[in-house]
């Protein structure tokens, strides 16, 4: 049997009705329960394509690991160049999307993720610059150290494999999941949502460009083509091929996929992220980094969603907060203490705002006695995203960095630095809230792993 790439063929609800191959022109009659489509007496399925993605990406991540530092970085500096010089064509499949997005009613929240502008393809191109300069962890010594018998031990970076991304919305995170697993080594599956279908379509084209121009194989980057969710089903089955996978979207997409995955999982369910405004805080710039921290881009996973408050600046804060961040459009779900401080878009706080990620202009506000009921707070609530202080005590400070449990805690500093390109890895792949093996932003070391490597000089074991 012949196989081919498949480019799915869709109805008009969106989901597959048949393959094709690649340079064919033949359609193929589908049972759309079995999903299978005759090319002569041979039978291509569903199943069958996601075999082969999955063969021929543990075949290129072979090549992969093997690849020059230099053909890597080349092939992320030509992607770069393809972006810019191909923009207008990414953008009208992303307005493709963007339209039909609107038009079923996509949330506000998404549909903000949905969207490229101008300027996030430019953050594109210069992320694709960015980890190509990056220093290559693939064969770098971690460490070494010699035994007594004259053995030279050593760990030794190295890919972890075949990775396979699901994730929603952003049809940027095609390029900064490809970027980073390629320059790790590792070739990858990327299933994007359906909304983003036109758009990712588009950018893997040129990735595929960008690798076959730098002699890398064009299988190191696979984009799913089909938007039936029973291909994710099957992706989280493929523990022959697939080392590891990472799910990026909502809680339900992430439990789903966390829960059907044979293989490990790299996640975060939530971004329900805190900011403790300390007694003696200099109230000026914690304003303006709560200012920040919520309305720069709410509908973001490191957006601030719960202000505790010390008691003590309670009074001096709150009125200053709800006339800046409520002048801004964010309504405040407050306690009994915050709520008369808060001012007009001010309502009560219901038990169910607590630990909640609003992807909106809202604001849980909770007034407490001390830092020990605000780490109390974090601990029962929060989702080991990101959490912040604003203080101006060194003690404290170093205190809750300690004893608050997240991928990221900032003093003075918004909640919005939880973001590999802002924390200097290039870009992300996402950001892991499950401490194995990675915690926080993943950058292209979290997509490595570590090998023994022994020197000897004929020793052999008494």
């Amino acid at each position: 049997m012949r196989l081919y790439e498949a480019q799915g063929i869709f109805g008009e609800n969106g989901d597959i009705i048949a393959f094709r191959t690649c340079g064919d022109d033949d359609r193929f009659d589908v049972d759309n329960t079995t999903y299978a489509a005759r090319f002569g007496e041979n039978i291509v399925s569903l199943a069958s394509v996601m075999e082969n993605i999955g063969l021929q990406a543990r075949q290129a991540a072979r090549i992969l690991a093997a690849a020059s530092p230099a053909s890597k970085a080349a092939a992320l500096r030509g992607l770069a160049d393809l972006l810019e010089a191909h923009g207008d064509e990414i953008m009208a499949a992303n307005a493709r999307d963007v339209t039909t997005a609107r038009a079923g009613g996509l949330d506000r929240a998404r549909l903000d993720r949905l969207t490229l502008t101008p300027a996030i393809m430019a953050e594109m191109a210069a992320a694709c610059r960015h980890v190509a300069a990056l220093p290559d962890p693939v064969g770098a010594m971690d460490s070494q150290w010699q035994r007594p018998n004259g053995l030279l031990v050593g760990r030794m970076r190295i890919p972890l494999g075949v990775i396979a991304m699901i994730y929603e919305a952003r049809p940027n995170v095609t390029i900064d999941a490809a970027i980073l697993c390629l320059k790790a080594g590792n070739a990858v599956i990327l299933r994007g949502g359906a909304e983003a279908l036109h758009s990712n379509l588009a950018l893997a084209g040129l990735l595929h460009r960008a690798l076959e121009d730098a002699g890398l194989p064009r299988h190191a980057a696979q984009i799913l083509d089909t938007t039936d969710r029973a291909a994710v089903g099957l992706l989280c089955k493929m523990d022959r091929y697939i080392d590891v996978i990472i799910p990026r979207g909502g809680e339900t997409l992430v439990r789903a996929v966390t829960e059907a995955a044979a293989m490990p999982v790299l996640k975060h369910y939530m971004g329900v992220c805190h900011a403790y405004i300390d007694d003696g805080a200099d109230l000026e710039q914690a304003l303006e980094i709560v200012y920040n921290a919520k309305v720069q881009r709410p509908g973001v996973c490191n957006a601030l969603e719960c202000l505790l408050v010390h008691r003590a600046v309670a009074d001096a804060f709150l009125p200053e907060a709800g006339r800046k961040l409520g002048a801004a459009g964010v309504e405040f779900r407050a306690c009994p203490q915050a709520l008369p401080l808060l001012g007009a878009t001010a309502v009560a706080q219901h038990p169910e705002d607590l630990g909640r990620e609003f992807h909106a202009l809202v604001l849980a506000v909770r007034v407490v006695d001390d830092m020990d009921q605000a780490l109390d707070h974090i601990a029962r609530y929060g989702s080991n995203h990101t959490e912040i202080i604003c203080t101006r005590d060194h003690a404290r400070a170093m205190r809750f960095l300690r004893e608050a449990d997240a991928s990221m805690v900032a003093v003075n500093a918004s909640t919005r630095f939880n973001d590999g390109g802002q924390l200097g890895l290039g870009a992300e792949i996402g950001i892991s809230t499950s401490k194995l093996h990675a915690y926080g932003p993943m950058g292209v070391h979290e997509l490595t792993t570590a090998k023994f490597v022994v020197f000897g000089s004929g020793q052999v074991r008494d």
